[in-house]
């Protein structure tokens, strides 16, 4: 029967308190840390199992992954010490680490090795050793683990299909007590702001990212994800702890627990003094190195305005390494092979490794925003000096012919089937590594398979697919683009621009240095200065007055915010800028919802809610940004048509026309 003190904590949430740590989690029960402790006493000979002869076993915690925790429980032993874990979490961490204490799992002696086995057998002991399954049965295949204490072979459960050597790491029965006892005396440890950044510089991570590891490489998983008590302790908004979580999203149990499983120090009464926390810091940066290696440290600034975009698809450390580290980044380091296959709903795009997820996430998260980078980031930022070599990479891979992309779907009046389709496409099938269950059309550029009958008898338009390396202005591509006109073409606009020479000449404005270190493009003094100077001189207004109201006129969002973050300008400066355009009636000054600034272009003013940008309607229909049908903004800035230079002398020639905003 099991005595110790960690049997009065209710063990119920336990798996939150484990989450990223352990996989299977909604296999977990109530009684998880008795059948561990069970297991562990089982091994050792101490405790028989109920039943006839014994075979009932330990019962089973979760499904099993609780044995990856042996040589590597200083990942849990980390989260029950660190600031930030809510107080009950805390208690069930601990009381985990007092059963663990009292296992052979934390004896560096024992003989432990663990697998899989093929066996309906829960437990087997003799005097050579014993072996208990630590998971549950799937077809006929179960985790097990083993102690031996004789000199041969233990017994065996059944027939092993893999076995290893546990590893050896922290987490002695003396480290695991000292550390319990120090956390029920003093408290948690202390949080070092200095041990974050320690760890950001050292490999890279975005500073969410790098405060989530050293709180024990919290996952989304650990729901409810950080309370507002934690996110106080951690320094973080909850959309910066989104994203941190966003950014160790690729990271499996395993990979968690190994990066954590040597953090802590070998006298675990460290962590209570003052550089406590850098230790662990320097630790994880030595483990991290040596898995993934370091990224390129980008400036917290740059981070933060990133974190702001709210992306999808990548985190803010993932964004910024696709333009500072373009060529080891996931879906971009080699060229891509992509077929189609059949899948449960139809068929579907894949590659060897599933890269293509990863390539179209960065496509669609980068090609859209690269403007932006180029834009809103000043001269010398290591992401904007990745630009081009980021757009140069992104052009080898669309020239790989192995290369498929998605095109959407035939637009309206194009064809509802392949049949339909084949006298524009042709009619050879698409040969893949397999036969496709529907109907298909091949033409070397374009791929189109047929849509699939649901269980009411709705069938499913056609989808297309193209290769992008001969992709052109050839028939072949004239027929693909017409057929995919309108909305959800996918990723033929992406591709069209960024081979384009709107995106060539922001190259060209990159690698030129048309800018000083720290200067902005979207700040026309710098960037269009002999603009500034001609409208400057026409209106009779000084400089700083007349690279404001191009910026009004030009620029989507010339909040004061990011007018005094570009221009380098307090807040007195920009004031009288305002002023002088107020009284010459070029602008009004005006309180508007989320426009985050008090002067505006005559004329029409279009509201948008988050994530949107409320602005002028002259100037949308200048940068073609169109309305929703409800004639608000609700669509995402379109691919810019011009550099800013060349868009703020277009601006300024539309208003010397006459046809500026009235």
């Amino acid at each position: 029967m099991a005595t110790g003190g960690w049997t009065a904590v209710d063990d119920r949430r336990l798996v939150p308190a484990l989450g990223g740590l352990i996989d299977g989690t909604g296999m977990w029960r109530t009684g998880a840390l008795a059948s561990i402790e069970r297991t562990g006493r089982y091994l050792t000979g101490t405790w028989d199992p109920p039943g006839p002869e014994g075979e009932d076993g330990p019962g089973i915690a979760g499904e099993g992954s609780w044995v990856r925790f042996i040589g590597r429980i200083g990942a849990v032993a980390l989260r029950a010490a660190a600031a930030s874990t809510r107080p009950e979490r805390r208690e069930r961490l601990l009381a985990m680490l007092e059963m663990w204490a009292e296992s052979p799992f934390a004896d560096p002696g024992a003989r432990l090795r663990t697998g899989i086995v093929v066996t309906e057998r829960l437990v087997v002991r003799d005097e050579r050793g014993a072996a208990v399954s630590a998971g549950w049965s799937h077809e006929g295949r179960r985790g097990f683990v083993e102690l031996r204490t004789g000199d041969a072979e233990p017994p065996s459960l059944g027939t092993v299909e893999e076995v290893r050597d546990v590893p050896r790491g922290w987490g002695s029965a003396e480290q695991l007590r000292r550390l319990v006892a120090l956390v029920r005396e003093r408290g948690p440890a202390p949080w070092h702001r200095e041990a974050v950044e320690l760890l950001r510089e050292r490999t890279g991570m975005g500073r969410p990212a790098a405060s989530l590891a050293l709180a024990g490489l919290l996952t989304r998983g650990y729901v409810p994800f950080l309370d507002a008590d934690e996110r106080a302790t951690l320094r973080l908004k909850v959309a910066e702890a989104e994203d941190g979580g966003s950014e160790l999203a690729r990271l499996t149990s395993l990979d968690r627990l190994e990066l954590l499983a040597d953090v802590l120090p070998e006298d675990p009464a460290e962590l209570w003094e003052p550089d406590g926390m850098l230790g662990v810091a320097e630790r994880l940066a030595e483990a991290w190195q040596r898995r993934y290696g370091p990224r390129t440290v980008v400036p917290e600034r740059t981070l933060k305005a990133v974190v702001e975009l709210q992306l999808l698809r990548l985190s803010a450390a993932e964004f910024c390494a696709a333009f500072t580290d373009p060529a080891a980044e996931p879906g971009l380091s080699a060229p891509l092979d992509t077929w189609i296959k059949n899948g449960e709903h139809g068929p579907l795009l894949t590659d060897a490794r599933w890269d293509i997820v990863r390539f179209e996430d960065r496509l669609h998260s980068v090609v859209p925003r690269l403007s932006w980078v180029y834009a809103e980031l000043p001269a010398g930022d290591p992401v904007r000096e990745g630009l081009p070599g980021l757009v140069r990479l992104l052009l080898e891979r669309l020239d790989h012919p192995g290369l498929l992309l998605r095109a959407g779907h035939p637009g309206a009046g194009s064809g509802r089937t392949v049949a339909e389709l084949h006298e524009r496409f042709g009619f050879r099938p698409y040969a893949g590594p397999e036969r496709l269950d529907v109907a298909s059309i091949d033409d070397g550029l374009t791929v189109i398979t047929d849509g699939t009958v649901d269980r009411r008898g709705h069938r499913s338009p056609p989808r297309v697919y193209f290769r992008p390396a001969f992709y052109g202005d050839d028939e072949r591509s004239q027929a693909l683009a017409a057929t995919t006109s309108g909305f959800g073409r996918e990723d033929i606009p992406l591709v069209e621009w960024v081979r384009g020479p709107v995106c060539a000449r922001i190259v060209e404005r990159i690698e030129g240095a048309s800018l000083p270190v720290g200067a902005y493009e979207s700040d026309p003094a710098v960037s269009a200065p002999d603009l500034v100077t001609r409208v400057a001189d026409t209106l009779g207004i000084d400089g700083d007055a007349a690279a404001l109201y191009l910026q009004l006129l030009a620029l989507p969002a010339p909040t004061d915010r990011n007018v005094r973050t570009w221009n380098g300008w307090k807040t007195a400066r920009h004031q009288k800028a305002a002023t002088v355009l107020v009284e010459r009636g070029l602008v009004t000054e005006d309180k508007r919802p989320r426009a985050g600034r008090q002067v505006f272009l005559p004329g029409e003013w279009i509201h948008a809610k988050k994530p949107y940008q409320p602005m002028e309607a002259w100037k949308a229909e200048l940068i073609g940004l169109r309305r929703s049908y409800n004639r608000r903004l609700e669509n995402p800035l379109p691919l810019p048509t011009r550099t800013l230079p060349e868009l703020f002398a277009h601006a300024w020639s539309l208003v010397e026309k006459g046809e500026g905003p009235l």
